[in-house]
């Protein structure tokens, strides 16, 4: 059945950001893929928020952070386990920066996440101590909006995280396939998929 997006939808773009595109820092394999598909789904909604990492300089999420250290290690944090990543979207450079070709004249809300350097931030509503609020749950519950369709980058990680977090909410929660793509780290792929759809995720090819 046919999924059209109503007055209380709102779409959810997720760090497409030059960092996570062919070319950067953290490059998700044809993440820019994605943006084509995220602009024409953009435009069947009245409401859209779009996250964007946003790391200080010596983050600790970093692996240059950990003498020794080399990225994708995992490494024991106060918060649990933290995949460390090559230095990536650090505040105010050109990796940082949404893809150049993705429309976000229309978006209501840009969430930065990861600015605090003591700790990550995968999902859209939660720092990964899984308690600290980004403020996004309030938005979207004053502006009377209750499902979520999600895209962007990377399925595994970061729409991983907010898929779950939303349904933890209460949200109504759809992830759009062809609007994402993954890292794939080690089975990381499958786990999300598991994960989500133990959560209640809804999962479609596109819109």
């Amino acid at each position: 059945m046919l999924i059209r997006p109503g007055n209380d939808d709102l779409l959810l773009i997720i760090d497409v950001q030059n960092d996570f595109c062919p070319g950067g820092a953290l490059a998700v394999a044809d993440g820019d893929a994605v943006v084509p598909v995220i602009n024409r789904l953009a435009e069947r909604f009245d409401h859209i928020v779009l996250t964007q990492d946003w790391h200080p300089s010596g983050h600790s999420s970093f692996a240059t952070s950990h003498p020794g250290a080399n990225p994708f290690d995992s490494v024991a944090m106060p918060y649990g386990q933290q995949t460390l990543w090559p230095e990536h979207c650090r505040q105010g450079t050109a990796g940082a920066a949404f893809h150049p070709e993705l429309v976000t004249d229309r978006a209501g809300l840009v969430i930065r996440k990861g600015f605090r350097s003591e700790i990550d931030s995968y999902s859209a509503f939660f720092e990964n101590d899984r308690h600290t609020p980004t403020g996004l749950a309030g938005y979207l519950r004053d502006r009377g909006l209750r499902r979520i369709f999600m895209v962007g980058l990377a399925t595994d990680f970061c729409v991983h995280y907010s898929a779950v977090d939303a349904r933890r909410l209460g949200f109504d929660t759809v992830l759009v396939e062809s609007g994402c793509r993954a890292i794939d780290l080690a089975g990381s792929l499958d786990a999300a998929w598991a994960g989500m759809a133990e959560a209640g995720v809804q999962r479609v090819n596109d819109l």
